[in-house]
């Protein structure tokens, strides 16, 4: 998949400890000032992990952070709720009472860097890079998505966990399930 990057002339790597981006521009006041101001303080308390990708010229024309997240009743309505989901993904020998994931805190690509189409290259990407690189268990990618970019992550197989985070107005918590992934891998 880093090949995928690499053929357009882009870099993805980790946001350095002291690196700090000095332009980046996604329409949205939020993710701007995360990737200009907060992501070194998210990196040095061990929160999150920022990866940027650049063009050759060192432009920074994209960014996420990744950080440890699980799946729990508490994301659910109700016990029966939560207990659908666990028999729709598991056997009954593997019924836990929470699920290890990872989170996607922050998504952003630069305006300037829209023709490029770089977000659903990016969603495979991390797809990938936990596939190959993380040696835990872990089963699903989670994101609080702006409501805006829910149907981004629809198109990218994210789904709707519950039906109980409706009412907020602001974001809506999607999953992918990696066993989805891996199953395509293996199809290739």
């Amino acid at each position: 998949m880093k090949k995928l990057l690499t053929d357009l002339d882009f870099e993805v790597r980790i946001l350095g400890e002291d690196e700090t981006v000095k332009s980046f521009d996604c329409g949205d006041d939020d993710l701007n000032d995360f990737i200009l101001h907060t992501a070194p303080l998210y990196k040095s308390e061990m929160l999150a992990e920022t990866f940027i990708v650049e063009d050759n010229q060192g432009k920074v024309l994209a960014y996420f952070s990744l950080a440890t997240d699980k799946i729990t009743l508490s994301e659910f309505e109700g016990k029966t709720e939560f207990n659908r989901f666990r028999r729709k993904h598991f056997p009954n020998e593997k019924r836990l009472k929470a699920y290890p994931a990872v989170k996607i805190c922050r998504f952003a690509v630069d305006l300037s860097a829209r023709q490029y189409h770089l977000g659903s290259t990016l969603l495979q990407y991390i797809k990938w890079k936990i596939w190959t690189e993380v040696e835990l268990g872990c089963r699903y990618i989670t994101v609080d998505a702006y409501l805006v970019a829910i149907p981004f992550y629809e198109k990218n197989d994210f789904k709707i966990l519950t039906a109980s985070d409706a009412e907020d107005r602001h974001t809506r918590l999607l999953f992918f399930d990696m066993k989805q992934f891996k199953r395509a891998i293996k199809n290739e």
